[in-house]
């Protein structure tokens, strides 16, 4: 996700996630000094070597220019670094967005005080919203400031936390404005894709290399699923029901939904990392905050299949979306080549 949307609604707001940036931004030390510190943990050091290594990669394999981002780590003093809340009507498959400066509008909004991210679900609820409340370990600025590495982004294992670094990496690269949909699943695209290449021919990790192939498998399966939903759910919608009709049928589904995924779906994961789904607690504003991450990723893996090489599929995307939509660029990668003429005059 980006800082932006941390920024841009209330003056209360906005002071507190200043304050909290800024807190973080007055902890960071340089990575270099701590993995060269003697008095630095081991299972530190190794993490953090492991941040500078996967920022090398996107700089040199993938041609981002992640600027100051990545240098240097901050210490938080909890395990969560803010809670994101996403919502979307009842009954329409359509995000809540909020407005904010450089990125447009964005499908959710992140509080560094929980209280406050609850509060403002609550608030959502009472006005008809289903929504969904999330917590996350890392964000980017875009390049405005020097993000630093978060202690709570290091709490994941060493696959995540490369998948991770790129993927934000990806957000400083390129975030064309008012497209989040694609933003973050392109940014996930190249999170694991990069991890994949990563693991399995920059540092020749075969374990590793494994585990991230097999993460990038379970995510395009966790995608399909995910857009399984929307076609019942949306004819669901332009039905003229009953509100409490309308509210069991969608409960029905979801609850159907939640059985197929235990007994079709997890039986394609390969990593084990995706438990079972709570059908109670699934709304419009879960899925859509999966939707957001997985669209279209296995059309971005054929354009990966096309170039053969991450940092060739990446340039042709941006390349492409920097004169068309995002997804029309993917479109005309993804089209077949004009077939050519015979040269043979018509009857």
């Amino acid at each position: 996700m980006s800082i932006s949307t941390l920024y841009g609604c209330s003056p209360t707001y906005v002071l507190r996630a200043g304050w909290e940036e800024a807190k973080i931004l007055a902890s960071r030390r340089p990575i270099h000094e701590i993995v060269h510190d003697t008095l630095t943990v081991p299972g530190l050091r190794a993490k953090l070597r492991l941040v500078q290594q996967a920022r090398e990669y996107a700089r040199r394999d993938l041609g981002f220019d992640p600027g100051s981002s990545f240098t240097s780590y901050a210490e938080l003093p909890r395990d969560t670094l803010l809670l994101v809340v996403s919502a979307a009507p009842e009954f329409r498959l359509t995000f809540k967005t909020w407005w904010f400066p450089v990125v447009g509008r964005v499908p959710y909004k992140g509080y560094f005080n929980f209280d406050k991210a609850w509060q403002e679900a609550e608030k959502l609820t009472a006005q008809g919203y289903d929504t969904w409340v999330r917590p996350t370990s890392a964000f980017s600025t875009l390049g405005w400031l020097p993000d630093p590495v978060l202690s709570t982004t290091l709490r994941a294992d060493s696959v995540t936390l490369v998948e991770t670094v790129i993927h934000e990496i990806t957000h400083t690269a390129f975030f064309p404005k008012d497209e989040a949909l694609f933003n973050e699943s392109f940014a996930n695209f190249v999170g694991h894709r990069g991890a994949i290449a990563f693991f399995c021919e920059a540092v020749g990790n075969a374990d590793r290399c494994e585990a991230a192939r097999d993460r990038w498998h379970d995510v395009r399966v966790f995608g399909r699923f995910f857009h399984s939903l929307v076609e019942p759910l949306e004819e669901l919608y332009e039905r003229e029901l009953p509100e409490a009709a309308m509210r069991e049928a969608k409960r029905r589904i979801l609850r159907e939904a939640a059985v197929r995924f235990q007994d079709e779906v997890q039986p394609q994961f390969r990593s084990g990392r995706y438990a079972g789904l709570d059908p109670e607690r699934l709304n419009n504003a879960w899925l859509l905050s999966r939707v957001l991450y997985y669209t279209r990723l296995d059309d971005l893996e054929a354009v990966y299949g096309r170039y053969g090489d991450l940092g060739s599929a990446v340039a042709a995307v941006i390349a492409a979306a920097r004169h068309a939509h995002p997804w029309d660029a993917v479109d005309r990668i993804l089209a077949p080549p004009p077939k050519e003429s015979t040269g043979l005059p018509r009857e």
